[in-house]
Order: structure tokens, then sequence, then C-alpha cells
């Protein structure tokens, strides 16, 4: 399984959801980085992908953007291949 790395706060709802979404499917490892105890961590996370708002999620290097391109992605059946190496 592709590693996961989550950028996330603590009041988020879609960071929540994205978590609950992701641990549905089979993951039980993600490397949680909390823009909200690490304000510099956000700066890293809007550099990397363009984005200011969390979660912004990777699997792997391949960045699949927040909650709702998460969930899109599962609806296209593109997520378990992604997780499992293979491409989306």
């Amino acid at each position: 399984m592709q590693a996961v790395k989550m950028y996330t706060s603590m009041v988020c709802p879609y960071c929540h959801r994205a978590k609950q979404l992701l641990k549905s499917r089979g993951v039980d490892q993600i490397d949680e980085v909390r823009v909200d105890l690490q304000p510099g961590l956000r700066d890293e996370m809007i550099e990397r992908t363009g984005r200011r708002t969390v979660p912004q999620i990777f699997i792997g290097s391949t960045h699949v953007g927040g909650c709702d391109d998460l969930v899109a992605l599962d609806q296209r059946g593109g997520l378990l291949p992604l997780l499992s190496g293979a491409a989306a």
C-alpha cells in the first residue's frame, strides 16, 4: 500500500471525513502534518500544492487534492488502484 500524507488541522471537518474514507479503504497509517500546530508547514503545503486549504492529500508522490477530490477519485474507482500502487 502506498504511503499517505495529509496536511490537516484539528478543527477541520473535511480532514476528519477524508481520514474516515481512507481508513474505510484499508489505510491504517496516515502521515498527518498538522498545520495548526506548526504554521510554517502551511507555507510548505502551499508551495507543494498551490492551495491554501486543508486537507491536502498525497498518496505516494501523487497529489490527490482535498477531501472533495479524494471522494471524487473514490467514486470514479481510482482510489483503491492508487493506494495499491497502480495508476489512477
